[in-house]
């Protein structure tokens, strides 16, 4: 052995610890280099959903807070006069603007609880089921894919005077159908909302039923063991153990219902008179009947101030309940 490479046990020779200190340079420089690499190959992943949500959704955006200043128009090049807070004055000056923000709150009202509600007990049945509960998973998300015009027409079509199912049904009963559901402004919005039930829920049950796949099955063994019963293991374990994927829930589906607008259109187009006329139908008409892109996009950016005060509110309730959880 060369007395280059050790000069004495225990002791290392000059010029070895630079080939020491140099090896853990080349490993950083190279894992430095890699990194770089799979950083790179990320952002050509992202790059064209980024193109995409700059083009479609953060730029329309900006625009609409920009526009909702000015008198902008369909007839006029450019943003137009300078309005200030006219539009926004206007529109909380307007009664149909009140009336279709009521519209909207009303048809949150009839859709969120049932969505809530019977999403949760349906995926709690299916969840205790041994077998088949694919059947399930296909039956109750497969009306979801479809788009908004083919639920609509259906129903419009259960919903057709005389003719149509819930009349068969209603005549069975030995219950008059009169003029059809969709025909009076008492019952109009209730048969939006029976439709887009049975549309949507789907996508809530999916949430609840991958909720209950984290639940370990041994907790409800030992519930079982302990003489609880069926409501009471749902009560103490099911329930708290899914408060996050409620309140999930019922932040996407408050949100979901501010937005309506397709089935509304395409089931009512906003009557009898205006007594379905929700927000966004307010502001599809303003704009592209009335030709006023910039009273529209005050009433745009008022219904979006609307949805990020839920979802602020949402946040701060689930961080005081997490506090309380570790509190406790």
């Amino acid at each position: 052995m060369s007395t280059a490479s050790i000069d004495s046990p225990g002791r290392t020779a000059p010029g070895s610890s630079a080939t020491t200190d140099a090896a853990p340079a080349r490993s950083r420089r190279s894992s430095g280099s890699a990194s770089d690499r799979h950083s790179g190959g990320a952002w050509l992943f992202l790059a064209p959903f980024g193109l995409f949500y700059l083009a479609f959704l953060l730029g329309p955006t900006i625009w609409m807070f920009v526009a909702s200043f000015f008198n902008t128009s369909l007839v006029h090049k450019g943003l137009g006069d300078f309005a200030g807070l006219d539009n926004y004055a206007e529109m909380f000056s307007r009664a149909d603007f009140w009336s279709s923000l009521w519209h909207t709150l009303q048809f949150t009202l009839y859709t969120v609880p049932p969505l809530v509600i019977l999403a949760f007990v349906f995926a709690v049945l299916t969840n205790r089921l041994r077998r088949g509960q694919w059947f399930f998973r296909l039956a109750f998300f497969l009306p979801f894919i479809l788009p908004s015009a083919t639920i609509s027409m259906v129903w419009m079509f259960i919903f057709t005077p005389e003719t149509g199912l819930f009349a068969s049904i209603q005549s069975l009963l030995g219950i008059d159908p009169g003029a059809g559901i969709l025909a009076s402004p008492r019952t109009a919005m209730i048969g939006v909302a029976i439709a887009t039930v049975w549309w949507t829920i789907g996508f809530n049950f999916i949430l609840y039923m991958a909720g209950l796949q984290d639940i370990p099955r041994e907790l409800y063994e030992a519930a079982a063991v302990d003489g609880a019963t069926t409501w009471q293991q749902i009560r103490h374990v099911t329930l708290p153990l899914l408060r996050r994927t409620t309140t999930l829930v019922i932040l996407l589906q408050i949100i979901a219902s501010l937005k309506v607008f397709d089935q509304v259109y395409l089931m009512t187009g906003g009557g009898p008179g205006i007594s379905t006329q929700v927000t966004l139908g307010l502001v599809t008409g303003t704009a592209f009947t009335d030709n006023r892109i910039g009273a529209a996009s005050a009433a745009s950016v008022l219904l979006f101030v609307i949805i990020i005060v839920i979802a602020v509110i949402r946040e701060l309730v689930e961080r005081a309940a997490a506090r309380r959880d570790q509190e406790a």
